[in-house]
């Protein structure tokens, strides 16, 4: 009887301690910010207890750009990466093992802003020419989908991307900030909130705002899917329990944002600064439809999407010979219209 109950009790520990390995499942997200509006979602999840109600630790690798958080992933210093979709497209491209499986944002928020000491020189996207312009930070082998945008934008005005000289810009206040305030970059395709509160500072001016209509009439695919949760086909293949997971938490954020207020959101995320919570305020309302609900992906934005990259990647025959559906794995998030 001895030998039986001493048996049991070292299976029940046994299993004791295989669960709590389970429950406490580490898992590394890289991701662009911190506290770029975009990717709000991703730096809630912990602050909201999202990743320890899906039995797991979230641990957040904080990059200057969705190319990065991308290199990140597929070089196995993450397991997840989330990033601008036209840049996952343009990473695959290349021949990088990269797939879709949960949407974050709904509606991309990129603005052209320019230093303020330039606002009787600068009047039209045209009057960049031959100057500087910051994008989110790119790698070899992926264009981010900031520089994208600006090249896009200039071509529709008529200049030549090689008329310009593109920097990094970093997808951080710090990053950015400091492009606009010392004169390094003449304009940047930037991010909010840092965007409004260099604004509110009278440091720069808006030239585009992809959330006006205006802005985008006429261009191709300028409502394609922006931030999306990114994995790699070895943890789709080996841990798809840990895929389920991290899409539970993510959804779990969303639903838990679109029913909080943006005082309830800036208070949860803890910050102090009252120039950056401001911001934070004022762009959260400013763009309340920004955020997935569910982080289904919508076929319609999906198909968007793709056009975006077609025509932001002409003349390269891989990156037109991609299909969007071929880097998608809704198994976990589902499929809206």
């Amino acid at each position: 009887m001895f030998r039986k109950l001493a048996g049991f009790s070292i299976a029940l520990v046994f299993a004791l301690s295989v669960f709590a390995a389970w429950a406490d499942e580490r898992i590394v997200v890289s991701v662009p910010g911190p506290r770029n509006i975009s990717y709000l979602p991703i730096d809630l999840i912990p602050k909201i207890g999202a990743d320890r109600k899906a039995g797991a630790s979230i641990e957040l690798l904080h990059t200057g750009g969705g190319a990065v958080a991308l290199n990140n992933l597929v070089t196995r210093n993450a397991d997840f990466a989330v990033a601008g979709f036209p840049a996952v497209m343009s990473l695959r491209a290349n021949g990088g093992d990269v797939v879709g499986v949960a949407a974050v944002d709904d509606a991309p928020l990129f603005v052209l802003m320019v230093r303020s000491g330039l606002k009787g020189q600068v009047k039209r996207i045209a009057d960049l020419k031959g100057r500087v312009i910051g994008v989110n930070t790119s790698t070899k082998n992926s264009k981010t989908t900031s520089q994208q945008l600006a090249e896009l934008l200039l071509k529709s005005d008529g200049v030549a991307p090689d008329t310009v000289r593109i920097v990094p810009a970093g997808q951080s206040w710090v990053e950015q900030s400091s492009l606009m305030i010392t004169g390094a970059a003449d304009a940047v395709m930037g991010d909010e909130p840092f965007a409004t509160r260099l604004l509110a500072d009278g440091k720069v001016f808006f030239l585009a705002n992809l959330a006006d209509p205006e802005t985008v009439k006429g261009i191709a695919g300028t409502n394609f899917l922006h931030a999306a949760l990114e994995t790699r086909s070895d943890v789709l293949k080996d841990s798809p329990r840990k895929v389920g997971k991290m899409v539970a938490m993510l959804r779990e954020t969303l639903q838990w944002m679109a029913s909080h207020t943006p005082e309830e959101i800036v208070a949860k995320l803890g910050v102090t600064n009252p120039d950056e919570r401001n911001s934070l305020l004022v762009s959260l309302k400013k763009y309340p439809h920004a955020f997935s609900k569910d982080g289904r992906f919508s076929t319609r934005q999906l198909k968007e999407t793709e056009l975006f990259f077609r025509t932001t990647s002409e003349g390269n025959a891989r990156a037109q010979a991609l299909r969007i559906e071929s880097m998608i794995d809704d198994r976990w998030a589902g499929r809206a219209p």
